[in-house]
């Protein structure tokens, strides 16, 4: 299967008063077409940095990043991106803030048929009848929907997760994940989630990818034997709880706890095999 992206030898530095801040060190992910790795590490490792740069928002030091063949020099259209705060504009009703992207993105659809898809996305997350409501008038679970159908309006390649249901409570983020798969299964694109959930991390991606501490390299590849659509369930199996063992251990690793290269826990079964 073809990477739709490729983080290649990436490294990055911030400017700052006392010098550069190293945040990305000769990084490397690769992404296949239609799959969905999660991305998880320490605080401030460089995680939404990563996000940007595959945007094309910013490029990095050195290194390259490949969108479907390409180098990414530039903002691109075939991205869609959803973040921890929805940002949704008060003065425009729901409807409008989701077709947003398709009054910048160029698009050969015409207003109804703009209008017509924001609704299906919007029912397809559950939010059918809402769609003249104001952003206050919606719970936080319901502007993250919102949110997500304004992301996928112009139908991206690529969907950029970026801690979109951290501040949620658990429940809310329960369903938010559920819906995800709903989503996936009718609007298929290649996804890339940032986290500080583990749990959300092996329910909804094919792969995680755990970041060493600052400056980031890819320090551990954990591959989630089962793919696509998957019930809450899935989180209380023997697997579940062996992955999250692994993951746990690989970021006490990652925030200097633990000595790199150690065994995870003896219950934790053998680990997936590490990044290379």
């Amino acid at each position: 299967m073809e990477n739709l992206i490729h983080i290649k030898d990436v490294r990055h530095a911030y400017q700052t008063e006392t010098g550069p801040l190293p945040v990305l060190d000769g990084l490397e992910i690769s992404v296949d077409e239609g799959g969905f790795v999660a991305v998880v590490g320490p605080s401030g490792c460089g995680k939404s940095t990563l996000t940007r740069l595959i945007a094309g928002l910013m490029r990095p030091d050195t290194g390259e990043v490949w969108l479907h063949g390409d180098i990414v020099k530039s903002p691109r259209a075939t991205v869609g991106m959803a973040f921890q705060n929805p940002v949704l504009l008060e003065w425009r009703s729901i409807l409008k803030n989701v077709t947003l992207p398709l009054e910048i993105v160029p698009t050969k659809l015409s207003k109804a048929e703009q209008e017509d898809r924001a609704r299906y996305l919007l029912s397809l997350v559950g939010l059918e009848g809402f769609e003249d409501k104001r952003p206050s008038e919606l719970s936080g679970g319901m502007r993250q929907r919102a949110s997500l159908c304004r992301a996928l309006v112009h139908q991206p390649e690529v969907l950029i997760l970026d801690e979109p249901f951290g501040a949620l409570d658990a429940f809310t983020r329960e369903d938010l994940w559920q819906t995800m798969h709903k989503v996936k299964e009718k609007e298929p694109f290649t996804g890339v989630l940032i986290t500080h959930d583990l749990r959300e991390s092996i329910f909804l991606a094919d792969q995680v990818v755990v970041l060493s501490g600052r400056p980031a390299r890819t320090q551990y590849v954990l591959d989630v034997p089962q793919t696509g659509p998957r019930d809450l369930e899935h989180l209380y199996t023997p697997e579940a709880a062996e992955m999250l063992a692994i993951l746990r251990h690989q970021i006490e690793i990652a925030q200097g706890r633990a000595p790199e290269g150690s065994p995870p826990p003896e219950d934790a079964g053998a680990p997936a095999e590490p990044a290379h």
